[in-house]
């Protein structure tokens, strides 16, 4: 049985399938040449994380496709349930990476309270007493309220992080039923609590110091957060968007910068990846990572050993 990793998988990932007896395959094909080259091949398992997509071209082109696997959370970029009512297993990896999404968002978090962002482009070429007066009046995350928008396993787990921190912490969620937060203090050491999350975001929002959005792409394409949004919250709210792009308005989102009504945000995720607009990427409020949350060696690690244990699962040894 033939598994092509399209965007690719960790060493660990092939090494188990191979074990197994599949043969794993990892040269990029362009999205062009993927129903060709599926069907040629005699493709039955399509992994892909965020370059590729599988719509319903595809599925109704690759009649020997028998399992979609997304590595990671989000899945908007497979037709998900036209795929499973045509007879596909598609799958994705929802726990493997959220300890790495929630630590880039914590490092944004400070990255963005202390201007770390700008000072780094502008060190090398700038006026040391110019860049100390202008970046020189940063604020502190203890004590500070953080508003987590979708309250699955990557927001427990940074709430975990935030409450380490000193941080207090309200979520919102669809569901709304309290969820144990257990941290990880080193030394062997644990602590733990509940949260419970309000399903309104609106009753909130204008409590939080931070924002973090953990939530899907929206059906209908809609944003998340909007201008109503943005005029319920706090002047000088400092937001971290690693969810998905298309969640914040970008238009709003610059409006609220140039108002002084956001301090400043961390965008990972933008709404034309992997061409995100320039005046997000130079503008001086704003700190980019280019869609990184999921990119740590553990992390692709367990996605990789997650989806070949759901391949063998279902398939069994060859």
């Amino acid at each position: 049985m033939k598994v092509l990793a399209n965007d690719g998988i960790s060493q660990a990932g092939i090494d188990a399938l191979e074990a197994a007896g599949y043969t794993v395959l990892t040269d990029k094909v362009e999205q062009e040449d993927l129903i060709d080259t599926i069907n040629k091949d005699n493709i039955e398992v399509l992994l892909v994380r965020s370059a590729t997509t599988a719509r319903k071209d595809m599925i109704n082109a690759c009649p020997n496709l028998k399992l979609i696997g997304r590595g990671g959370v989000g899945m908007d970029n497979i037709d998900v349930q036209y795929g499973r009512d045509n007879g596909k297993l598609v799958v994705n990896t929802p726990a493997a990476s959220s300890q790495s999404v929630a630590e880039l968002v914590m490092g944004h978090m400070f990255a963005i309270s202390r201007s770390l962002n700008h000072s780094y482009k502008n060190m090398e070429g700038g006026d040391f007493k110019t860049l100390k007066k202008k970046y020189g009046k940063g604020v502190e995350l203890r004590g500070k309220k953080l508003l987590i928008v979708g309250f699955g396993r990557i927001g427990q787990n940074l709430a975990a992080y935030a409450l380490g921190c000193g941080m207090d912490v309200i979520a919102i969620d669809t569901y709304t039923d309290a969820r144990e937060i257990s941290l990880q203090l080193g030394n062997g050491l644990s602590v733990s609590t509940s949260i419970a999350p309000t399903s309104s975001l609106m009753d909130v929002i204008g409590h939080a110091d931070y924002i973090s959005l953990h939530v899907p792409k929206q059906s209908d394409g809609s944003a998340v957060i909007g201008a109503t949004e943005f005029a319920a919250m706090k002047d000088g709210v400092r937001i971290i968007n690693a969810a998905r792009g298309g969640v914040i308005d970008e238009d709003a989102l610059m409006t609220a910068l140039d108002s002084g009504k956001v301090a400043s945000i961390a965008l990972d995720v933008f709404e034309n990846e992997p061409n995100p607009r320039t005046d997000l990427l130079s503008h001086e409020k704003i700190a980019c990572t280019p869609h990184v949350g999921a990119a740590t060696v553990e992390a692709q690690a367990r996605i990789g050993t997650e989806l070949a244990e759901i391949i063998i699962s279902h398939f069994g040894q060859k």
